[in-house]
């Protein structure tokens, strides 16, 4: 299917393109908020994860054949490959990358977060915490802050991780205030102007927004609750929107920043574990599906503000 689907991509206007998914967005292709398969079941583990995509239009998911690895799907390529394994014992839950290019690995078995510089394939430990629980899924900022979930799956709780270059450049993290505790943060990015933090809370399928202040989470607002156990990943657009993995639900929750459920697209896996916004325009929905172990795709009609982060002058501001 994922093969056919790619093929069908092929542009009629000029050289052969493949658009929507892999390449420009000048030429026809599938309508908005459908999504088909775009590699073929039993690439990825059970843990397959954290996608990500880098400013040359490559996908990276964790957990490519086994636990611990990384793999790559190019533009245009209907079948992944491994990029790289992690140092032994560690596995990746999350990928996000920096404005340089540098790609940051949540190791959520070693505490870890990895740097993997742009052009090495050798990950070095970007900062360390014994006391984390994992860490899960991240969200970067502009100026390359990290914010960290930290769930505590057993206790059903969980906190947020600020990690940043201190004047020194010293690499420091923070468990981060709030008036309220926090359920098991899983799901967590930030909103164009950086000025609030969404974070997914899985055990009570609610979705909450932070305004930030330096290591303060402030402002508490549930947005939204869906059911419990159904909630996974989520990214925000340059719009404000956010779109929820739901998870055991097969569907993306497109969501207002005041928290009015606009739509919900339909997946073709009923297991959705996070979700990436990539292709030349950055209106590619790449979806990682744990049932399968698959990666899906569909249109939209904004860029994701991870991928304005990494495109020069883009400023990704939603309108106020």
């Amino acid at each position: 299917m994922a093969i056919t689907f790619l093929k069908r991509l092929l542009c009629p206007c000029g050289s052969a393109l493949l658009v929507t998914l892999v390449a420009s967005a000048a030429c026809a292709g599938p309508k908005l908020f459908e999504s088909q398969e775009v590699t073929p079941p039993g690439e990825y583990t059970f843990g397959i994860e954290g996608p990500a995509v880098d400013r040359d239009g490559s996908l990276f998911v964790v957990n490519f054949g086994k636990q611990g690895t990384i793999g790559k799907l190019a533009p245009g390529s209907a079948s992944s490959e491994k990029y790289l394994d992690l140092p032994e014992g560690s596995v990746g839950n999350s990928i996000r990358f920096a404005r340089d290019g540098t790609m940051f690995v949540a190791d959520y078995k070693k505490h870890n977060i990895f740097q993997i510089k742009r052009g090495s394939l050798e990950p070095e430990v970007y900062f360390h915490a014994d006391d984390m629980s994992q860490p899960n899924d991240m969200t970067i900022a502009r100026d390359g802050t990290i914010y960290a979930s930290d769930p505590n799956w057993k206790a059903r709780s969980g906190r947020i991780w600020r990690i940043a270059k201190a004047a020194d450049g010293s690499v420091q993290g923070q468990v981060m205030t709030a008036a309220r505790s926090m359920g098991t943060t899983n799901g967590i990015d930030l909103s164009p102007d950086e000025k609030t933090l969404y974070v997914s809370e899985s055990n009570s399928g609610q979705i909450w927004a932070y305004e930030v202040r330096g290591n303060e989470l402030t402002s508490a607002r549930a947005l939204k609750t869906f059911h419990a156990d159904t909630v996974d990943g989520l990214r925000t657009d340059t719009a404000g929107r956010l779109l929820i993995a739901r998870i055991q639900k097969g569907k993306i929750a497109v969501m207002q920043a005041d928290g009015a459920l606009q739509r919900e697209v339909d997946l073709q896996g009923r297991e959705p574990t996070n979700l990436a916004f990539g292709g030349a325009d950055g209106k590619t929905v790449f979806v990682t599906q744990r049932r399968g172990g698959f990666i899906e795709a569909f249109r939209t009609d904004h860029e994701g503000r991870e991928h304005c982060l990494q495109r020069p002058g883009c400023q990704g501001q939603a309108t106020p």
